[in-house]
């Protein structure tokens, strides 16, 4: 479901910033090595953790494919999110094996419609799904369970790229590429095309493809893309184009969160729902966890953890749906004449700065507490066996910047509350300002308690 489209927010007349504009980098994205030599390299690194994950010791903690993938990998994702927007897509290890799936034996059939109309509701589900098993089954502290993951990960994406045309994986089934996709819209990169000069193109070779690269893998049409949720930053549209119409450029982190002109409801349903796995991921680091276990006992009965922890989830999921339909509902009648639905739509699009210094300050704990169990366990490849105090900074020092991400998380958000809000007055807007407020203070809350550390 998605609203009318809004008109976007006036722009001065200063021409943007064009990376392109400088020599070197233009011919380094338009020649083969762009991101050929990145997906290489992403390829041999995934392979030898994976090897690890799958034969290496069973000790999460000695694990050196584990530290790769949960110490290192997935704490640094969501700061490129930040940084170069969905590039981490374009270098991908299961992108590049789609790719060369689809060149030996796929039979580039269309996009299923299915897909296409709830491919991001089948995203949100999976990324709800993964994120419980992952409680359920100690994926996270298990190598095998992690290997176990990204083979039926890697085994998904050759099955639709035998079948389908392009990326359909990337585009319409992986979880993180719809994480990808809500935090690349406050990203400080963007890709966009000259729109008087794409009007008049007669090739439109940056989504048919042409001689020197595919066409765009996830479906875009430059001349159309009004956001970056779903550009790779791959460069085919760069080696495409035959009107250097293509611009990439730096821009102010969230500005493309009130420039939607098409906001939908299964990308604010996303946004809610990453707060509420936000707060599962810090809840249960934390001491009061076993606490709030033994309460849900109490009230079901039984010792389960499995059932107690369900519970526990799908609370955390309801919290932030629940109150962002709540401020909805009472914006209804302070924000003009705008129905509940059309508020929860536009408005939920502002939990993404909330949800990513959630995610970052959860992340930067573990990167910088644990980050010497890298070194430690690359020694450990060669026979070398050593240990000691895994942290780079204290405790305290990452302490102090979470609650500086924190926030300015909040900060953004209800700024991006006042933008998509048109700049109307406090008392029309204060339901949202209020919501973003209090899932600030509940962030800032949960990171001032002790936190247990992943790799010991």
């Amino acid at each position: 479901m998605s609203l009318p489209e809004r008109k976007l927010p006036s722009s001065n007349d200063k021409k943007p910033y064009n990376f392109l504009d400088t020599p070197f980098i233009k011919r380094f994205i338009q020649s083969k090595w762009y991101p050929g030599i990145f997906q290489w390299l992403g390829m041999a690194f995934f392979a030898l953790i994976v090897f690890e994950l799958m034969t290496g010791t069973v000790n999460p903690h000695r694990n050196w494919g584990t530290a790769m993938t949960w110490v290192l990998w997935w704490p640094i994702v969501p700061i490129l999110f930040i940084l170069v927007g969905r590039f981490w897509c374009a270098v991908c290890p299961f992108g590049k094996v789609s790719d060369i799936v689809r060149r030996l034996v796929g039979s580039q059939s269309p996009m299923p419609k299915f897909l296409k109309k709830y491919g991001i509701w089948l995203i949100d589900i999976t990324f709800i799904v993964i994120t419980w098993a992952d409680h359920i089954f100690g994926v996270v502290h298990s190598p095998r369970g992690s290997g176990i993951l990204l083979l039926l990960l890697l085994t998904m994406v050759i099955i639709t790229s035998v079948f389908y045309e392009r990326r359909t994986f990337c585009k319409s089934l992986c979880f993180l590429g719809g994480l990808a996709g809500n935090y690349s819209r406050s990203g400080m990169l963007e890709l966009r095309g000259n729109p008087d000069i794409c009007r008049t193109c007669k090739t439109q070779s940056c989504y048919k493809g042409s001689e020197k690269a595919e066409g765009c893998n996830m479906f875009q049409f430059v001349r159309t893309m009004d956001n970056s949720a779903e550009c790779n930053i791959c460069g085919d549209c760069v080696k495409n184009c035959p009107n250097d119409s293509i611009r990439i450029s730096p821009r102010k982190p969230t500005m493309e969160l009130w420039g939607i002109k098409k906001p939908m409801l299964e990308q604010s349903f996303l946004a809610a729902v990453i707060m509420g796995i936000v707060l599962v991921q810090n809840v249960t680091m934390l001491e009061v966890w076993d606490t709030i276990l033994n309460g849900i006992g109490a009230v079901t009965r039984t010792s389960s953890f499995n059932v107690n922890f369900t519970i526990a989830f799908i609370i955390a999921m309801i919290i932030p749906i629940g109150t962002l339909w709540y401020a909805s509902k009472l914006g209804s009648k302070t924000y003009l004449d705008t129905t509940t639905m059309q508020n929860f739509i536009r408005f939920g699009y502002a939990y993404i700065p909330i949800d990513l210094a959630g995610h970052l300050g959860h992340n930067l704990f573990h990167l910088l507490t644990e980050t010497k169990a890298l070194y430690y366990n690359t020694l450990g490849l060669f026979g070398v066996y050593k240990s000691g105090d895994l942290a780079i900074v204290s405790d305290g020092a990452v302490q102090i910047s979470q609650f500086i991400l924190v926030g300015l998380g909040t900060w953004l958000s209800m700024y991006v509350v006042y933008r998509i809000g048109e700049k109307k007055s406090v008392k029309q807007l204060w339901p949202f300002y209020l919501l973003m407020l209090i899932f600030g203070i509940l962030n800032f809350y949960l990171f001032s308690l002790p936190m247990d550390h992943r790799v010991h």
